[in-house]
């Protein structure tokens, strides 16, 4: 891609402001402005374009890193998605915090995974097979051997499981650091010197542009400005469904799953609960706590798709319940946050990365779609901006058939339906 100024605001009167760079990002969640750091570090000029940046999913997540425990039956198209993600986030991390001169809260501490009662334990013992299928190291522990390492977990459990190789991060610590490494002034180390400061606009994506070809020229703004941009990145979430003259490749089938989350602290002067994250079954249904580094915790998750906009009354009530299944001095905790979000899932529960196509299968110039990523945005965030980059910024990867193969699993087209083949007359 020809590298353009650093985006300029071109003289408009204020609310219609015309700007310019390489790329358009819609969406300032963590797989938007990841991608837009990427772009950066390869010396393109962005505009990121969000109503309110870091707000939507990413605020919600609890930041788990978890290739291991997300494995589940029946979808292992996504098992090389979230392991080649978990392997590069060291190094995604140590580069942005670098930039940033600010800490993402990553803590390699490992994950307990326990069982309430004698199903939960057999389900969970059920799902190791599958994870020691695909190589992961998973090690089944007596209730006294997990009770050993964190003695708040409950003497009443029926089972634990021990993956040393689950870690976590901060969100919302992650969002910040990208943020402030996008905007400052200095380019990234390894960056040409010209790469400037991406631009952040506080505004929602009405339209893209299209050009006398049919090719993405950028987008419209709802306050009447626009970007001009050779690339596009569509990574809004579940706000695509809200942006006109989209392209049919580009409105995969995307459903709202939204997931109460709750956050609490331990008082002070009180002792240390947890130092690693437990996740588990209670009766059948998941919950986990997160401890962090300042001695709060997050609890969650429940995945509920209905109309409810704000938190479930009876979610809150169930993930307190089974986090003190799990740990009894859950209950001695301060809430300080109940918080819903809606996390974009698929049909599959891939996510969609690629380029979008029209329907007889040709690209549509600059423009290419992130979205879908349900439970696993925060994990796959380091795969999903290096992907996303390398599409747009028109670079190969250090291994171009490798990558191909990851993308041809997130194919956004991979859910239209095949055009008839018209029959030869007899």
């Amino acid at each position: 891609m020809d590298t353009v100024h650093p985006p300029t605001t071109s003289p408009h009167p204020a609310g219609t402001e015309h700007l310019r760079a390489d790329v358009a990002v819609v969406g300032a969640g963590v797989i938007g402005l990841a991608t837009a750091w990427e772009l950066r570090r390869r010396g393109c000029s962005v505009v990121v374009v969000d109503p309110d940046p870091g707000a939507g999913a990413s605020r919600a997540a609890a930041g788990m890193l978890a290739p291991v425990s997300e494995v589940q039956h029946q979808q292992d198209a996504l098992v090389p998605l979230m392991r080649a993600s978990a392997a590069a986030y060291p190094g995604f991390v140590a580069g942005l915090e670098a930039a940033a001169g600010a800490s993402v809260g990553h803590r390699a501490t490992e994950t307990l995974v326990c069982a309430a009662d004698p199903a939960d334990r057999q389900a969970l013992a059920d799902l190791r097979e599958l994870q020691l299928r695909h190589g992961m190291e998973v090690e089944a522990l007596p209730v006294r051997a997990a009770r050993a390492l964190e003695p708040a977990l409950s003497p009443r459990l029926a089972g634990a499981f021990r993956i040393p190789g689950d870690h976590q991060v901060d969100p919302r610590r992650l969002v910040a650091a990208l943020l402030a490494a996008l905007t400052a002034q200095d380019p990234p180390e390894g960056a040409p010197a010209g790469a400037g400061p991406a631009r952040i606009v506080h505004d929602r994506v009405t339209a893209l542009r299209h050009g006398p070809s049919g090719a993405v020229t950028g987008v419209r703004l709802s306050r009447g400005g626009m970007v001009s941009a050779g690339g596009t990145l569509l990574a809004p979430g579940a706000a695509l469904a809200a942006i006109d003259a989209l392209p049919s490749g580009a409105r995969p089938p995307l459903r709202p799953v939204h997931g109460d989350i709750l956050r609490a602290r331990l008082p002070d002067g009180a002792p240390e609960l947890l130092g690693r994250t437990v996740r588990g079954l209670v009766h059948g249904v998941p919950v986990y706590l997160v401890p962090r580094a300042d001695r709060t915790f997050v609890i969650g998750a429940t995945s509920r798709e209905d109309d409810l906009a704000g938190a479930s009354a009876g979610g809150v009530f169930r993930l307190l319940r089974d986090a003190q299944a799990l740990v009894p001095g859950t209950a001695d905790l301060e809430l300080t946050e109940v918080l819903a979000r809606a996390r974009p899932g698929t049909p599959d529960d891939v996510p969609c990365l690629g380029p979008v196509r029209d329907p007889d299968g040709t690209p549509v110039p600059g423009l290419v779609l992130s979205t879908g990523y349900f439970r696993h945005g925060v994990l796959l965030t380091p795969l999903a901006a290096r992907l996303a980059a390398q599409l747009l910024a028109g670079e190969p990867g250090p291994d171009p058939a490798a990558d191909a193969e990851l993308l041809t699993a997130t194919d956004p087209q991979r859910f239209a339906t095949p055009s008839p083949t018209p029959r030869s007359p007899r």
